[in-house]
């Protein structure tokens, strides 16, 4: 059960991804943007247009020192790298608001302090895990070859399904920055 949530979880971060792009509901973009905003307010009580603005800076400035998403210059190694990468996210008052909805789901509604973490907390953080592992930290990290192209990016190359489970697709990421306008369940046909 906590897979299947982590796995939904990750799933709200992906709409809101795709509506800063437009592709929830292109045709109708305020809609689009109050899907993201909502998908988002749930996942961590995130910013809907602060985070939009870094994501619009992750791609145009990929991989770089200008990317909110990339490294602190010095550490490349997956733990530093991913605090830092929550640190460039993470606030004080999402942390306090996150803190305030736990305990009235706790005091208030009688949510049992496991539950909340099992069902709640661990599939949050397990998110923010699977997100940044498959979606950042294996497209974006420098090979020893160095980067290949502006994107900065590379995909891996799991079965369509196995893609899917891991994180949504979003390890078709050299195709997400060639064709941003592709909603993630599009991406395995952008593949050459």
């Amino acid at each position: 059960m906590i897979i299947l949530q982590t796995f939904l979880y990750t799933g709200l971060f992906i709409t809101t991804h795709d509506a800063m792009h437009g592709l929830v509901l292109p045709k109708h973009p305020t809609l689009n943007n109050y899907i993201g905003c909502l998908a988002v307010l749930l996942y961590a009580l995130f910013s809907y247009t602060k985070l939009r603005k870094k994501h619009q800076e992750h791609h145009k400035f990929p991989a770089s020192n200008k990317d909110p998403d990339f490294y602190d210059g010095k550490h490349k190694n997956f733990p530093v790298w991913y605090v830092n990468f929550l640190s460039n996210y993470l606030s004080l008052s999402q942390i306090l608001g996150m803190a305030i909805i736990f305990n009235i789901r706790k005091h208030l509604l009688g949510i049992s302090t496991s539950n909340l973490l099992l069902f709640w907390v661990v599939p949050a953080i397990s998110s923010t895990l699977q997100l940044f592992y498959f979606g950042t930290y294996l497209p974006h990290r420098e090979l020893a070859s160095g980067y290949t192209d502006r994107h900065r990016a590379r995909s891996n190359s799991y079965s369509v399904f196995l893609s899917f489970l891991t994180c949504y697709h979003f390890g078709y990421h050299w195709e997400h920055h060639a064709y941003p306008q592709i909603p993630w369940w599009q991406l395995p046909h952008t593949r050459k």
